[in-house]
């Protein structure tokens, strides 16, 4: 919320101020989380005889970083670096003609950009960050794995995919800072893609020793459970979920975060049939309010635009066809996914479960949905009065379908728009 209270300009000024507000939404964000799978009193039996041991791995994980550092001249071996750097030479001449080495001091790249591979890139930080992992997860489920096969085989296969993955970071870097954007290399990927390759490859490890039932010890056989994409709360939210971070990684990876729409479209297509099981539940053919309600939310939304803002270079100096299949995808987009997904996290998940029953309990079920729909589209008033109108529309016969509808058309009629002009930040 302070991002949207407070200029850009002024946040350095005033961090002393936004980062406790951020701080207690982030908590707050892990709380609900944290319900969302048990309530507070299954969690309180849960810690019954494990709090020093929870307490004791959280304090190893805190600090995990800084003790990898403090050791690092320990552990610094020279033929890790320059195995790395030879792998990150087989993979450039995999994807590059103009490639550019000096093997003595460790550098690579192009003739416009260049790294050093130095003794903290070889991966042994990597090797040591998966292998702390896996022995916490080792603990708190010594009762179930089979131990051998999970340090003899699970652990090897994770040091060789954590290298590995070191390597691609490495070339990705390059050429990110060749063909893209240097700023972008040094200042975004360099800064996280470490560790987003290190939680993807430990979620990895995470899913293999759950599901790999020779990782398992005989201990009985539960009854199997759901699946999450039948799961009804899970299918409103997660799609959302998925739907934000793909717009943060184009933001991230991207000069131009709009290019990356088609990735974003695959994605939210991809998440919409992971829950398909559920969304059948909500198909019904919408009536005509719904489809005037649409109606009159995209023309409002016309009327009240800004003026339109020039044309993106980036789009701009795309060839006829490519933009064409772009603008194709982004109104499919635009139209047939971001409603459902919207509506599913908004309407869907965040109305029904704010509404409590009674006047007071169904007012707060519209309006901290429509102030969190109206946050994220940028434009309060227009958004506000749109989220309202949506709420309104479950609330009259109960139907899902009849928001979405309304939100499809809506979105409908503004991409026409957007499209005919060539305004499209309009949508």
């Amino acid at each position: 919320m302070p991002l949207f209270v407070i200029a850009p300009r002024d946040l350095n000024e005033l961090f002393g101020y936004v980062f406790p507000v951020l701080t207690a939404g982030a908590l707050t964000a892990m709380l609900a989380g944290l319900f969302w799978l048990a309530a507070p009193r299954d969690w309180q039996r849960w810690l019954q005889g494990r709090t020093g041991i929870l307490l004791g791995i959280a304090i190893l994980a805190f600090l995990l970083p800084d003790i990898a550092n403090a050791l690092g001249p320990l552990w610094y071996w020279d033929i890790l670096t320059e195995t790395t750097f030879q792998g990150v030479v087989l993979l450039m001449s995999l994807v590059t003609d103009d490639m550019v080495m000096a093997p003595p001091f460790q550098v690579i790249g192009t003739p416009d950009f260049l790294v050093s591979i130095a003794d903290s890139c070889s991966g042994v930080e990597g090797f040591a960050l998966i292998t702390a992992f896996m022995g916490i997860y080792a603990w708190l489920f010594r009762d179930t794995l089979r131990m051998v096969r999970f340090w003899g085989v699970v652990l090897p296969v994770a040091l060789a995919l954590s290298w590995m993955l070191n390597i691609i970071r490495i070339t990705l870097l390059i050429l990110i800072g060749d063909r893209i954007s240097p700023t972008l290399a040094q200042n975004g990927f360099h800064s996280f893609a470490g560790w987003l390759f290190f939680i993807a490859l430990a979620f990895g490890v995470l899913v293999a020793a759950s599901r790999i039932t020779w990782l398992q010890k005989d201990t009985g056989h539960a009854a199997p459970g759901a699946p999450l994409s039948e799961d009804d709360a899970a299918v409103k939210i997660i799609p959302f979920i998925i739907f934000m971070v793909s717009g943060v990684f184009a933001q991230a990876f991207w000069p131009s975060p709009e290019l990356a729409y088609p990735i974003q479209a695959a994605l939210m297509f991809g998440a919409l049939w992971w829950g398909r099981a559920v969304l059948v539940r909500y198909a019904a053919w919408p009536d005509t309010v719904a489809v005037l309600a649409g109606v009159g939310i995209g023309v409002g939304w016309l009327l009240m635009a800004p003026e339109p803002e020039p044309a993106s270079q980036a789009l701009m100096a795309l060839s006829p066809l490519v933009f064409l299949l772009w603008a194709t995808i982004r109104i499919a987009g635009t139209v047939l996914f971001v409603p459902v997904i919207e509506e599913l996290f908004f309407r869907g998940y965040l109305q029904s479960r704010l509404d409590i029953g009674g006047w007071p309990g169904r007012a707060i079920s519209i309006a901290v949905p429509t102030a969190a729909f109206a946050a994220l589209h940028g434009r309060y008033l227009e958004a506000g009065i749109a989220g309202v109108i949506f709420a309104l529309l479950v609330l009259r016969r109960g139907r899902l379908a009849d928001a979405i509808a309304a939100h499809a058309v809506a979105n409908a009629l503004i991409a026409a728009v957007a499209a005919w002009r060539g305004d499209w930040g309009l949508i």
